[in-house]
């Protein structure tokens, strides 16, 4: 039955490339975590040796945000302050400064990288925690990033926006070309990051998977060859797995503007209605349902408040 309902997606040629689209951003996340992660230590290096007053501990080590400013902040807090707006591509855009432990910037890289990130960061504490949006938004609008051409960067964000909030689970053709342009573009700057090199090879190979080929001998199970069952079953574990990350990114990321109460209506109205058609995905799958049954009930919950 698992199986049949597998088929059955993957039997929707716009289903498959939302799919592929989706493990392609969590194989370039993997390749981005290493790069960003050396970038972002080397940077916060380099702002301690050339602004002395960074050197100096927070004066209270209390200094915190609240949604998109600091609420109390110490002399050293606010120049820690000042060089991160400096350093930024867009400074008079939101910067959320609730993913950052203020008193934290001057040991930890990677709470100064949080304040050129999308909100709800505020957990994360390690590049390899982050999601591939967090990561292109570092480069994007940290200016420590100079040597990369930007614009195949702010076009996956928006492919990634896009595929995030398909409230259907399916591309068209036209826009898989146009995401699959812009990724190759964007890795292809990269080529001397070994972690980078072997995600654009995986890549590669997602986006010419022929995923119907995998499933093709369901139909005809009975007859063939124990090697060839378990080939298919391989294969149908492997892509089970790209469903259930990505579900589970989407889910994360839903979930939590949902329940977030400093959020706007019309936004949080969004993503309600996101929520409630990926809810509905999942009931309509048995499979998934059964996989997702904790988050149903979390979406379920969400819904009873409304």
């Amino acid at each position: 039955m698992v199986l049949e309902e597998l088929k059955a997606r993957l039997n929707n040629k716009e289903y498959t490339n939302w799919l592929k689209a989706g493990q392609c951003l969590i194989v370039l996340k993997n390749g981005l975590h290493p790069f960003t992660d050396r970038h972002m230590k080397a940077f916060h290096g380099d702002l301690l040796n050339q602004y002395s007053p960074l050197r100096k501990a927070c004066e209270t080590s209390s200094c915190s945000s609240r949604g998109n400013k600091l609420s109390s902040s110490c002399r050293v807090c606010t120049e820690w302050k000042k060089v991160i707006l400096k350093h930024h591509r867009q400074p008079d855009t939101t910067v959320n400064w609730d993913n950052c432990v203020p008193p934290l910037w001057r040991t930890d890289h990677w709470e100064l990288a949080k304040a050129y990130m999308p909100r709800g960061l505020a957990k994360v504490k390690a590049a390899n925690q982050c999601d591939a949006s967090a990561l292109l938004n570092l480069i994007n609008y940290c200016k420590c990033f100079q040597s990369v051409n930007l614009n195949p960067v702010r076009e996956v964000i928006r492919c990634r926006n896009e595929l995030m909030h398909s409230c259907e689970f399916r591309m068209k053709d036209n826009w898989m070309r146009r995401y699959e342009t812009s990724l190759k573009q964007l890795v292809e700057q990269f080529d001397r990051v070994p972690e980078m090199a072997t995600a654009e090879q995986k890549i590669d190979e997602i986006l010419t998977a022929d995923l119907s080929i995998h499933v093709s001998g369901l139909d005809h199970m009975d007859g063939i060859e124990s090697d060839s069952v378990s080939q298919w079953e391989t294969n149908a574990d492997l892509v089970t797995q790209w469903e259930a990350e990505l579900l589970q990114e989407m889910l994360r990321e839903f979930l939590h503007v949902a329940d977030d109460d400093d959020d706007d209506d019309d936004a949080k109205t969004q993503h309600t209605e996101q929520l409630r058609s990926l809810g509905g995905f999942l009931q309509a799958n048995n499979d998934l349902s059964e996989r997702f049954a904790t988050e149903l009930q979390a979406i379920n919950s969400l819904r009873a408040r409304d």
